[in-house]
């Protein structure tokens, strides 16, 4: 049996599923009745756990014959990443409590660099504090999400226009769609091994801005533009969604990384994954579940 952090969400949803589908049983940690409900109906054992809740955790990964860890995405941190530090200590503890054999954990490409990572130094923390624990563990460095791009989809459809913040429009950098980290997290559960690993992921190729208006605008047959926003406007984007004022700078030092290229991955002494879906796959199966 396979616990499964995160399953509301698309990685740990994926990896549930795969591995509902490869006939594992499967349990995941939820906090919402109304998600459990759902877990149930498609053949999964449905826990109720805060993930800083150490001994809720513990009792969640009891039996396991691993863990697929998640860190709650947190857009905009406190200073010092507290709620990472609370969540990974707790995690950390339920795991040696519930003696798990093995776990997998969702980290992120750059995630071996100890600074200039804004948001993702959470994944540094996670992987600092994680790899020192006694039992076999996987870390997956996974490439920028081809399922980003889906948020372009209103702005490339009206306006015909792709506004982002990865800059040159040229520059091209790795990506990978969400289903497939998800058969990788469930593969790599279903394996034995010794030690610390780190698999680095990637889709077939590397995207740029321009690249994703051209997909957008074969789907949606219109012709469509990648547009950079400027850096000084940034923040004002981000506020105007919900982000504090006062934190929004870290996920504009993530952007940072990416664009100058200090967010890339380490290559030396890790394990190299290429899955198979293309950009175009993931944005063309997302239109037809909208649809359907």
């Amino acid at each position: 049996m396979y616990v499964i952090m995160g399953a509301t969400g698309q990685v740990g949803g994926a990896t549930a599923k795969a591995l509902l589908e490869q006939g594992e049983q499967v349990r995941v940690v939820v906090r919402s009745k109304e998600k459990a409900e759902i877990w149930r109906e498609n053949g999964a054992e449905p826990v109720f756990a805060d993930y800083r809740d150490a001994e809720a955790l513990q009792a969640a990964f009891t039996d396991a014959e691993g863990v697929f860890v998640m860190n709650p995405a947190v857009f905009y941190p406190s200073e010092g990443f507290p709620e990472t530090r609370e969540t990974v200590a707790a995690v950390a503890q339920a795991l040696i409590g519930a003696r798990v054999p093995k776990f997998v954990a969702l980290s992120s490409v750059g995630a071996h660099r100890p600074n200039g990572l804004g948001i993702i130094e959470s994944l540094h923390i996670l992987e600092q504090e994680l790899s020192s624990l006694p039992m076999p563990s996987a870390f997956l460095r996974a490439a920028w999400f081809q399922d980003n791009s889906i948020w372009d989809v209103e702005s490339a459809r009206d306006k015909g226009q792709v506004v982002g913040f990865l800059q040159p429009l040229d520059r091209k950098i790795p990506m990978i769609a969400t289903v497939d980290i998800g058969q990788i997290a469930a593969k790599t559960l279903r394996q034995s091994w010794e030690g610390v690993r780190y698999l680095e992921l990637q889709g077939p190729e590397p995207y740029s801005p321009n690249d994703i208006a051209e997909i957008w605008g074969g789907l949606l047959n219109r012709e469509v533009q990648a547009i950079a926003l400027p850096r000084d406007e940034w923040a004002e984007v981000f506020v105007h969604q919900g982000g504090p004022a006062d934190r929004v700078h870290g996920r504009m030092a993530m952007l940072d990384g990416f664009n100058t290229g200090w967010i890339d991955f380490e290559c030396e002494g890790t394990e190299h994954i290429t899955a198979n879906m293309t950009l175009e796959d993931t944005l063309e199966q997302w239109i037809k579940q909208r649809n359907a």
